[in-house]
């Protein structure tokens, strides 16, 4: 993430006072969501000409703009941050991916929605869809140095002040001081789309419904002169509102004219940018870089206005005001000095949890990682809905504050699919933390379709990098085998399965597991066809012994750009812990590679290497090598993946493939797949390159919504012999 540089913040505070003969210069920025993102535009155009700010005021997106620049950052810099931030991670209340455990991170790539559940006195909703973890905490960071209490006058490179709005009595509230990073989030919070600050006896939402372009606040702090920044577009038409968030956004803009004729009769200067084709949601790249272009275009088409402005603050055209050293946005590489560590809203046990895990009472330096690591920890194995780590500057270090917020309550969530396979199918999951001294939590996951499971799971989180588990799943079975193409026949069956994990190790991308899996398999009913493979299905159970390594450091789970991915698994199945039906088990050897590179802005060529070899005289037809399909494990466990088949098939014992995809980008969220396979296959390992090779080619064409992807597939395999076709809406699962 990206901070601020806090070298002598102590001794550098607010602006020199303005010299006798010169007016104080005041600039205003508007709300409008990503829309204020042309106010950097602006700023860039305001130095250049040598314009002194001497007063900044701000209501939403105008007051992070604002803020931002009144504790140091100048417009290049301010270009720098909003450019570099994933926004779309930003303004959702998603767990930083690069430090969640792979368990964890695939989660957020199965359910759509997920909320909070409480009951009891301690029932309590937040509002707002999202409750904005993650905007707060890069606003921490961003302001580091400026995130106690402040008098905003006296305590910043320049005076600011920014407007939210008390839904309690409908009043204006405007921050002249308090914590920098909790007035900019109050003054932004959308409602409905934000959950509101609570402050005291106040419940904050967006600044905009009472005062979007505070002028009037810039004059009673001192301004003479006025420049001012708008960016809401044309009013709208009755044909232009549609839908729930178009009526939404119409109520916020009526009530973004509060005060706005009152506060443009006394701006001097007004710039009104053009936003024409954007909304308060555009953060994509393309979006925030066109917004910033037309705001230094509509400064630029005023600068004879701005340079003649000039005389009328009272200096001469050459001027340029002095300002501090920058504060320059970089990655927090450099580690420093640590003088204390502050636990609030902590109980002992955690706090000694937090120390022993991450040996704090040995650290004597800290670096944003190690700061990221604690707030995810504090969210993750403690179990905090919300956490902060700040740093606090000192004379010769920092003192390290970590703060928790309230406990998680129950977090119910809730996974949506459709393809043309299965049709419909819903996934529910409910998260159950147990405050205990040692960190546990229960997880309880259904799905609902023509494949049912059920999972119940208990994870222990001790202080240990290990996280001990126990879980047991019923699953119930309906699944088409195929032979070349045609169906042979159907099966329904259940499976019960109980699995321990002592050794179960996170380290962000790496996940080790190891442990012990009792399965038993009752088959309810076969299907067959006039040509159906004459197969017997005995129930039975099996007790196997199994470790399995996961590696995944791909930058997104569907579409990656860049990153690998390697998972590699070992089991021995037994019926008595030993043999299986009086013989050998059966040893079960699986792997899986990928790599992604990237050529240009849009072209990513990602080979893999894949495979599963079976070792062992009796090879139950429950766990035989089964292809089709895109994903791993999508109908049964040991099904792999192959281009131009789409439903299950099963192959020979011994099998290993390549594929290699060419995946490209179009727009922001369009991607265009094509790709290649070939295998080979046989009984015995010895003659695997003896038989004919299997191919496929497959084209597929998905666009990236909230719901998970939305696409279609149009494969050939020259096993099957015949085109396939699969249409697909939602995360998989």
């Amino acid at each position: 993430m990206l901070v601020c540089s806090f070298a002598n913040a102590q001794q550098e505070t607010s602006q020199e006072s303005v010299p006798a003969g010169r007016k104080k210069v005041g600039v205003v920025l508007s709300g409008g969501g990503a829309k204020g993102m042309a106010h950097i535009g602006v700023l860039k155009v305001l130095e250049q000409a040598g314009i002194p700010v001497d007063v900044i005021t701000g209501t939403s997106m105008g007051s992070i703009i604002g803020g931002l620049y009144a504790i140091g950052y100048n417009a290049n810099s301010l270009d720098s941050v909003v450019r570099k931030q994933d926004w779309s991670f930003v303004i959702t209340d998603k767990e930083d991916l690069r430090n969640q455990s792979l368990t964890d991170r695939s989660k957020q790539y199965k359910y759509v929605f997920s909320t909070g559940i409480s009951f009891g006195k301690n029932k309590s909703s937040e509002g707002g869809i999202i409750k904005g973890k993650n905007l707060a905490e890069l606003f921490g960071q961003l302001c580091t140095g400026y995130t106690d209490s402040l008098d905003f006058s006296k305590d910043l490179k320049i005076p600011f002040a920014c407007v939210a709005t008390n839904i309690i009595d409908n009043s204006e509230v405007d921050f002249h001081s308090g914590r920098l990073p909790q007035a900019m989030r109050a003054s932004m919070a959308i409602p409905a789309a934000f959950a509101p600050v609570r402050l005291g006896d106040k419940v904050l939402v967006d600044g905009g419904l009472k005062n979007n372009y505070p002028a009037d606040i810039a004059r009673e702090m001192g301004a003479d002169i006025i420049i001012g920044v708008t960016v809401q577009g044309e009013p709208k038409k009755a044909d232009d509102i549609k839908g729930t968030i178009g009526i939404l956004s119409q109520i916020v803009d009526v009530n973004c004219k509060n005060k706005l004729d009152e506060n443009l009769a006394i701006t001097d200067l007004h710039l009104q940018v053009n936003t024409t084709g954007y909304n308060s949601a555009s953060f994509s790249t393309v979006a925030i870089d066109t917004l910033v272009r037309r705001g230094e275009e509509e400064a630029r088409r005023h600068w004879d206005e701005l340079i003649a402005l000039k005389q009328k603050i009272g200096i001469d055209e050459s001027f340029t005001p002095q300002r501090h050293h920058p504060l320059r946005p970089k990655v927090m590489t450099e580690r420093q000095h640590i003088k204390s560590f502050i636990f609030e809203n902590m109980t002992p046990q955690d706090e000694r949890f937090l120390r022993q895990k991450f040996h704090l009472n040995k650290a004597d330096s800290i670096d944003a990682d190690l700061q990221q690591q604690l707030t995810t920890s504090m969210r993750v194995d403690l179990f905090y809905k919300t956490a902060e780590c700040r740093l606090l500057p000192d004379d010769d270090g920092v003192h390290v504050a970590l703060t928790a917020g309230n406990r998680k309550s129950i977090q119910a969530s809730v996974g949506l699919r459709f393809d043309t396979e299965e049709y419909a199918a819903v996934l529910l999951g409910l998260n159950l933390p147990l405050k205990s001294a040692v960190p546990v939590n229960t997880e309880l996951t259904v799905r609902l379709g023509k494949r049912i499971m059920a999972r119940g799971e208990l994870t222990v989180h001790p202080r240990s990098f290990t996280r001990p588990s126990l879980s047991y799943t019923f699953r119930r079975n309906d699944i088409d085998c195929y032979v070349r193409g045609d169906r042979d026949y159907s099966v329904l069956y259940n499976q019960f399965q109980a699995e321990m994990l002592p050794i179960n190790n996170d380290f962000r991308n790496f996940n080790f597991q190891a442990g012990f899996r009792w399965d038993y398999m009752h088959y309810r009913n076969k299907l067959e066809s006039e040509k159906s493979t004459n197969i017997t299905l005995n129930n039975g159970h099996y007790l196997s012994y199994r470790a399995r390594l996961n590696y995944n450091s791909e930058d997104d789970w569907y579409f990656p750009t860049r990153g690998a991915r390697f998972n590699a698994e070992y089991s021995y199945l037994t019926d008595n812990f030993v043999k299986l039906e009086d013989k050998a088990g059966l040893s079960d050897v699986s792997a899986s590679w990928r790599k992604s590179f990237t050529f240009g802005r849009r072209f990513t060529l990602q080979p893999m290497v894949y495979g599963r070899l079976l070792f062992g005289d009796i090879v139950p037809l429950v766990f035989a090598n089964t292809v089709g399909g895109d994903w791993f494990g999508h109908y049964i466990e040991q099904q792999m993946p192959f281009a131009g088949i789409g439903n299950v098939e099963f192959v020979a014992n011994q099998f290993v493939a390549v594929q290699l995809q060419g995946q490209f980008r179009i727009a922001t969220n369009n991607f265009v797949l094509l790709r290649l396979a070939g295998a080979q296959q046989s009984e015995k390992l010895k003659e695997l390159f003896d038989h004919k090779t299997l191919y496929g080619i497959q084209g597929a064409y998905y666009y990236k919504t909230m719901f998970g992807p939305l696409g279609a597939t149009l494969g050939y395999s020259n096993r099957t012999k015949e085109p396939y076709f699969y249409l697909n809406l939602g995360y998989e699962f």
